[in-house]
Formats: structure tokens, C-alpha cells, sequence
């Protein structure tokens, strides 16, 4: 069975803009604060794969199709990842903001 390369997710929920929202703010003490935190986050707790995801997710720009196929993976195990990588975020970020 071929692989469905018409999936895809761009995580446009809450979540996401909440994430996009917080690695987007530079202005403010507080909001560098807390953009700090979510870095150090996933740089020490994520494990290599969800920081790879999440770095191509946010910082690159990419889609879950692009990234799935630049990692040799469906898009759908990237949806997954992504998923887990988020809930270890905000379960760490819980205890700063």
C-alpha cells in the first residue's frame, strides 16, 4: 500500500498558536523569560527526535508531510511525535508560568 503523501496537519489549534505565540516573544522581560524557558525545555528534556520535529515544525517552517519525508518516517508518526513533544512542554512550562 502506498504511502498518503495528501496528508497533512498544520496543528492550527490552541496549542499551537500558544506555542508559536511564546517562541514569537522577544519584546517584553516576562515573555523572553518564559521563550527561554521553552528553549532550555527543549534542548534538555525532549528527547533528540522531538527536538529535531519541533525544531523543523517551528523554526524551519516545515509541514508534517516535509518533515516526515525528510526523516523517512508518515506524517502521521510526525503528528505523533509532535504531540508527545507538546504535552512534556506544557507539563514543564506549568511550572514557570
Amino acid at each position: 500500500m502506498a504511502k498518503r503523501d495528501t496528508y497533512s496537519d498544520s496543528f492550527t489549534g490552541e496549542a499551537d498558536r500558544g506555542i508559536r505565540l511564546i517562541l514569537g516573544l522577544n519584546d517584553d522581560e516576562d515573555g523572553s523569560r518564559v521563550r527561554r524557558v521553552m528553549l532550555k525545555i527543549i534542548n534538555n528534556e525532549l528527547t533528540p527526535r522531538q527536538k529535531e520535529i519541533i525544531m523543523l515544525y517551528y523554526f524551519k517552517d516545515m509541514d508534517t508531510v516535509a518533515i516526515g519525508k525528510k526523516l523517512g518516517v508518515s506524517s502521521q508518526a510526525v503528528c505523533a511525535v509532535m504531540s508527545r513533544a507538546r504535552l512534556k512542554l506544557y507539563r514543564f512550562l506549568q511550572y514557570y508560568i
